[in-house]
């Protein structure tokens, strides 16, 4: 399925290298004012340009279809198109035999029996997380209208071996061009944080805020990993030292270890959590996959315009994909 909501339901449609990408978002409530201005603020953030990603541009203009009168949402189903306008088609033929590591190629072909396009990996592309920020835009304003302003910090805090924390931006620009000139990419970790939600959102056990949250992340691609709060490191520390301690009739903790959340259920303090983002798999390396046809082991090298390091351009696909679970809760719990 390409479908992720309940309430608030966003689909997304397209291939990478077909005639463009969408998102069809169902369950909006009317009324709501979109700025396009604003939407292409966000988009973006998403874009390619800097240090480390691909050179593959694209002008990502918004094209409502429908749901969307004189800025104002009507309550229709809301379709809005981007246009492919960049592609490169050429580098794709031989992977239906030899499937690049590392990507959906061999998975995908056996799945479809063939017949999917695996050109700029289809369906499977990032190319397809546009309509995840426009579809995140518009969750942030019915969660704006619903409850007021709410706060989003994004980060890069980890670039393969390097913490943003403690490394200059021309050491790291420096790094990422190493990476490059090697044929290599890197990953790394992203940190999340929103404030300022309404309390009890989210529902106990299968649609509590980590696993919607979680299910939606997971949908991005290259996301290998998840964790709320303290996560993983936290699992060393005591009871005693874990427990954060209430210090406000308004739920106020002391420390955040929980990451915002008890029971699933918000509890008034920031949404906090680390998202791991796997190594670009296209990489200008040479190296070994087995070719279907020859039913051998051989050389592949991959060719195109890749990112040496796409996680640079997935913070605001993190944000919106939680900005949409969040919208989509926030629903149920109004209705």
């Amino acid at each position: 399925m390409n479908s992720f909501g309940n309430i608030f339901r966003v689909s997304i449609y397209g291939e990478s290298h077909g005639a463009g990408v969408g998102v069809i978002l169902d369950g909006v409530p009317p009324g709501i004012e979109i700025s396009e201005e604003d939407l292409e603020k966000e988009l973006s953030k998403r874009k390619s340009g800097a240090v480390g990603t691909t050179k593959r541009i694209e002008q990502d203009k918004a094209i409502f279809l429908s749901g969307i009168k004189q800025r104002y949402t009507t309550g229709a189903p809301i379709n809005i198109f981007f246009e492919n306008k960049n592609t490169d088609s050429k580098t794709y033929v031989d992977f239906v035999d030899l499937p690049r590591p590392g990507h959906a190629d061999f998975a995908s072909v056996k799945k479809y029996l063939g017949y999917n396009d695996l050109r700029g990996s289809g369906h499977f592309s990032g190319r397809l997380t546009v309509g995840i920020v426009a579809a995140g835009y518009i969750g942030k304003k019915i969660l704006e209208k619903t409850s007021g302003k709410i706060d989003y910090k994004t980060d890069v805090m980890q670039l393969g071996e390097k913490s943003l924390k403690t490394t200059e931006k021309n050491e790291l620009e420096n790094y990422i061009l190493k990476i490059q000139e090697e044929g290599d990419s890197i990953g790394g970790v992203i940190r999340c944080e929103i404030s300022n939600l309404p309390i009890g959102l989210g529902e106990p056990f299968f649609d509590s805020i980590e696993s919607m949250i979680s299910h939606g992340v997971f949908s991005i691609p290259g996301v290998k990993g998840i964790e709320f709060g303290a996560g993983f490191e936290g699992c060393k520390k005591k009871g005693s030292e874990f427990n954060d301690i209430f210090i406000s009739e308004q739920g106020k903790t002391e420390t955040n270890n929980n990451g915002g959340i008890n029971g699933g259920i918000t509890n008034g303090n920031s949404i906090v959590f680390n998202v791991a983002v796997k190594p670009t798999s296209s990489i200008l390396k040479a190296q070994k996959t087995f070719n279907f046809k020859s039913k051998k082991i051989e050389e592949i090298n991959i060719k195109g315009r890749h990112d040496v390091a796409f996680i640079l351009r997935v913070p605001i696909i993190v944000e919106s994909m939680a900005a949409i679970a969040l919208a989509d809760l926030l629903l149920r719990e109004k209705k």
